[in-house]
């Protein structure tokens, strides 16, 4: 594998998470290697007569030292979440205070795939039941994709760029991706980047449901969440947030920061085929696989794991793992370890995919791959799916697939550190 030495070298000194397994990434990471679950069923709101009643929602959430109380009051749960990701991403990486950062090479790129949308049904329903008088004055701030990132540069004084994506439920990815391409290409040194989304609403479960894409295990909450098991009825709804910080190798160094890992390689595509089906031929996911290794400068033999989208709908499981088996080639694919995290968080949709690629880094940290939970009987047989408990691992190279509705495709690839 051969080192790129022509660009800006990106690397991961931080990560915050919030999500249904834990509100920290140590209690994250814990849960993942013990293989357990954060489906439950869903007690935020009435779900009498939905067809899925089930979800990943957050228990303890706490904003207390990250957000003034007003802050909270203004701020939809996807901010919330955010900004309590971003804090644990930036004590982690030693910037609690970033005192002697340049605030004008320091950037922020946080996606959401559904954005405020419990404050906006809020703010209809208050106009609906009191009248416009009564709607919030903040409604089209606190309602707008950007917020979280808008806010986050006001708390820590960032004014390098900032800004929203959304691609469903390859935000994530792509959030990390383009922040690493700003840092490579001069425009910053050091990025917060990530995605948040809470979707979990009677109307998103019913639609969502009612598009034929929910598991409707809702006497089984915990077994819900079935990636590529024969037995696999749909995804899970899911809330949370992901953040890392990333920074110029070079700037990292100079600081002292502990390294976790390299972000080596991003590419992103679209299939072009259809609002929620993947393509079938699985050739936008194929082209973001081959683009995104080749940015890292890898082949495919180089791959020691994956993590796979691994939604467990039975079309997407299945398309990633034939397109998997076009990039890796059969005999790589057979010796490459493959985990899937939403098994037991569900799908946090806009921040799933920031969600893996923390996964991705603290398996390079701590040399082990969590489980794949609820796979009692593997679709596919030529898959070497991490299903009895956690694995011990020594790799280097991590590829971390994100697909989404609207035919958004886009893959990372983590690398260990090395000068």
């Amino acid at each position: 594998m051969e080192l790129r030495t022509d660009r800006r070298r990106v690397v991961v000194t931080g990560c915050g998470v919030v999500s249904p397994v834990g509100n920290t990434t140590a209690d994250f990471w814990n849960a993942l290697l013990d293989g357990r679950s954060g489906i439950r069923a869903v007690t935020r709101f009435d779900t009498y007569g939905l067809p899925v009643r089930i979800g990943g929602d957050l228990t303890g959430f706490d904003t207390t030292g990250c957000l003034t109380p007003q802050e909270a009051r203004r701020s939809d749960n996807f901010t919330q979440y955010a900004v309590v990701a971003a804090v644990q991403a930036m004590r982690a990486a030693g910037l609690a205070t970033p005192a002697g950062i340049d605030p004008h090479r320091f950037a922020v790129v946080i996606g959401s795939g559904y954005g405020a949308a419990i404050a906006i049904q809020q703010q209809y329903d208050v106009l609906r039941e009191h009248g416009p008088r009564r709607v919030s004055p903040y409604h089209s701030v606190l309602t707008a994709i950007d917020h979280p990132a808008g806010l986050l540069s006001i708390k820590y004084g960032i004014s390098g760029p900032s800004c929203a994506v959304s691609a469903a439920c390859a935000t994530g990815a792509v959030a990390i991706g383009e922040a690493v391409e700003m840092i490579r290409h001069g425009r910053a040194d050091l990025a917060l980047a990530g995605g948040t989304d809470d979707s979990l609403t009677a109307v998103d479960l019913a639609g969502t449901a009612n598009a034929q894409a929910l598991s409707r295990r809702n006497d089984d909450p915990e077994g819900a969440s079935r990636p590529f098991d024969r037995d696999r009825d749909g995804f899970v709804m899911s809330v949370g947030a992901t953040v890392l910080t990333l920074e110029e190798a070079g700037h990292a160094e100079r600081r002292g920061a502990e390294i976790l890992a390299e972000v080596a390689g991003y590419a992103a595509t679209t299939d072009a085929h259809h609002a929620t089906a993947p393509d079938p031929t699985g050739a936008g996911a194929i082209r973001a696989m081959r683009g995104a290794l080749a940015d890292a400068g890898c082949v495919p033999e180089d791959v020691g794991q994956v993590s796979a989208h691994g939604t467990g709908t039975v079309l997407n499981d299945r398309i990633e793992a034939a397109a998997l088996r076009e990039v890796l080639g059969p005999d790589q694919l057979r010796r490459t370890p493959i985990t899937a995290v939403k098994s037991m968080t569900g799908h946090m949709l806009g921040a799933s995919g920031a969600a893996e690629a923390a996964a991705a880094v603290l398996s390079l940290r701590d040399h082990v791959i969590p489980p794949v939970r609820n796979c009692d009987h593997p679709e596919e047989e030529d898959l070497d799916l991490v299903v009895k408990g956690a694995r011990e691992w020594d790799g280097d190279v991590v590829l971390s697939n994100s697909f989404g509705f609207g035919g958004h495709n886009a893959v990372l690839v983590l690398k260990r550190w090395t000068r």
